[in-house]
């Protein structure tokens, strides 16, 4: 295969990649959480969270199967209200974050997932001069810039997953169930994607080695004996 094709097809997955990145990064669907139900014909909070914002719905239970279980499923009618968190406005909590910990877990993810749209912009800048101007050696660094990018969102999802294992054993919250939803899974996705991409596109860029040693030896200019 000819090295532009194998750069065409980095370059493509590493645009799908990055599509899955900025989708979980601006969604708030990484995690959905359920308070236990007590009773029927009364409402209960179902909750779905991303990096930057938490959206609580009111849903109206009617069926017995349900009560000693989580609420929901977050799919059903219900009144919806989002509220963005307070990050990085000191002394001020939002009501899901209860614990200080899990505060620092949230605003650890966040920060993280900035670094990865960092270092794909990084790489995207490297790609379109290398595109622009023909220099195929800046390929190297934005290969580098995305495995890093790959990196930084495994990291934002490992830490973002501690914060809600936090929240559902903590005896401070009101949660008992939980699951990962579509957006957790944009940023994995995203992770596998920028970091293998990145890895072929640091690959193809390099030099090519000789199939074996003869032809090094072959391709060089004989010495001339005085």
């Amino acid at each position: 295969m000819h090295k532009n094709t194998k750069v065409k097809i980095a370059i493509f997955v590493l645009l799908v990649g990055m599509a899955s990145m900025f989708t979980s990064v601006v969604t708030d669907y990484w995690a959905v959480l359920s308070p236990k139900v007590d009773q029927v014909n009364t409402t209960c909070e179902a909750a779905h969270f991303g990096l930057w914002r938490l959206c609580k719905k009111n849903i109206y239970i009617t069926e017995e199967n349900t009560v000693g279980h989580g609420c929901g499923p977050i799919s059903l009618p219900g009144e919806h209200n989002c509220t963005y968190f307070r990050h990085f406005t000191p002394g001020e909590e939002s009501e899901i974050l209860d614990v200080k910990t899990q505060k620092e877990y949230n605003i650890s993810g966040a920060a993280i997932s900035l670094f990865s749209i960092l270092f794909m912009i990084l790489g995207s800048l490297c790609i379109l001069c290398s595109l622009h101007k023909g220099k195929d050696y800046l390929y190297k660094p934005a290969g580098m810039f995305f495995a890093f990018a790959g990196l930084c969102a495994i990291t934002s999802v490992e830490v973002m997953r501690q914060s809600v294992k936090r929240m559902i054993d903590s005896e401070e919250t009101i949660w008992i169930d939980y699951y990962y939803s579509w957006s957790f899974g944009c940023a994995c996705a995203g992770f596998a994607l920028l970091f293998l991409g990145g890895l072929g596109l640091l690959l193809v860029s390099m030099p090519q080695m000789p199939r074996n040693p003869w032809e090094t030896c072959m391709d060089a200019e004989p010495e001339h004996m005085g």
